[in-house]
């Protein structure tokens, strides 16, 4: 299989090749990682062509940048080396202890005197513990969060992912994910659904999965299925529901222009839009407008509430605000 073969480059091709591709998609060591599934010190080992490439690695480049692969590669199974060095290495071993294969016996004995010596004694990192994250006190940037998270996230047993429209939202999404490094000191992943024009952004932390639900009081799963709702320490706050109102709208909002013609005469305004199907979020969003001095409207189907006055436009934006450039430039043009 393609994925299983490696290309080994003419001297100094691999490396060129690399940062023939970094130009043409004007992107960083930690961007193209994040591309083709590979960690930062892997690009590094490229680069200084410590390590061969993988095929489909060679072969994705080259199709999203357009640089051709060069001439005179070659292309190898991954275990090549195997069956050459396999009789070689026999032959040296023999020859020096005169037998291929050690004492099994022996070397278990070997290993359990060291482990009850000196291997278990030792701070050796575990791999299953899980990584530490900065945990932030209660606050209204902790709050902004939460209202996305609320808004266009989800919570699963390992991770935390927003999820934001690739072009419509690609500024915003550069503002969530710098939130999210000051909030934790994480920086989180981007990966793109092939799909759709979705991207997640994702936050593969077990810790801030316990941080979101033990004491941010979200909850792993379906937001609709369980119907969630703002946690409580939020509304406990005015600049804390603000904050939250804000995620909220700027995730699950949009700016509506709404032309009619009456008399001969074209009217042009624009309406705020905040859809969901959890209940009790759309019954935060509407007390909290209220609570503004606003005027909300909650339409017929129960799944939407709404802004329509210029005066409450005006006042959200004013009071609320907005971290999403695309509701600025909706509302502003």
């Amino acid at each position: 299989m393609s994925k299983d073969k490696r290309v080994f480059f003419p001297r100094g091709e691999q490396s060129r090749f690399i940062n023939c591709v970094q130009e043409k998609l004007t992107i960083t060591n930690k961007e193209l990682a994040l591309f083709v599934g590979k960690n930062t010190r892997t690009i590094a080992d490229w680069k200084r062509e410590k390590f061969s490439m993988s095929f489909n690695s060679v072969e994705l480049l080259s199709k999203k940048s357009g640089v051709l692969i060069p001439s005179g590669v070659e292309i190898k199974d991954a275990h090549w080396y195997v069956s050459a060095g396999a009789s070689a290495g026999g032959r040296a071993v023999y020859k020096k202890y005169g037998h291929i294969g050690g004492d099994e016996e022996e070397r278990k004995k070997k290993w359990s005197n060291w482990w009850n010596t000196k291997g278990k004694l030792e701070n050796y990192p575990k791999i299953n513990t899980a990584k530490p994250i900065k945990k932030p006190a209660l606050s209204s940037m902790l709050s902004e969060f939460v209202g996305i998270l609320l808004g266009d996230g989800g919570i699963t047993m390992r991770q935390v992912v927003v999820t934001l429209h690739r072009h419509d939202d690609k500024e915003y999404s550069d503002y969530v994910r710098q939130l999210v490094y000051e909030l934790f000191l994480v920086v989180p992943g981007v990966y793109r659904n092939k799909k759709s024009l979705a991207d997640n952004i994702v936050i593969s932390r077990i810790e801030l999965v316990q941080f979101c639900v033990h004491k941010l009081g979200l909850k792993i799963g379906s937001k609709v299925r369980q119907q969630v709702d703002v946690p409580a320490w939020i509304k406990s706050k005015k600049s804390y529901r603000v904050a939250c109102l804000r995620g909220l709208v700027d995730t699950d909002g949009c700016i509506i222009k709404h032309k009619y013609v009456s008399k001969s005469k074209e009217y042009n305004y624009k309406k705020l839009s905040f859809t969901n199907a959890s209940l009790p979020l759309l019954k935060f969003v509407f007390d909290e407008l209220s609570n503004l001095g606003m005027s909300p409207r909650a339409t017929n189907n129960k799944k939407e509430v709404r802004l329509e006055s210029k005066d409450d436009m005006l006042k959200y934006f004013s009071i609320v605000g907005t971290n999403n450039p695309k509701h600025l430039n909706r509302w502003r043009n």
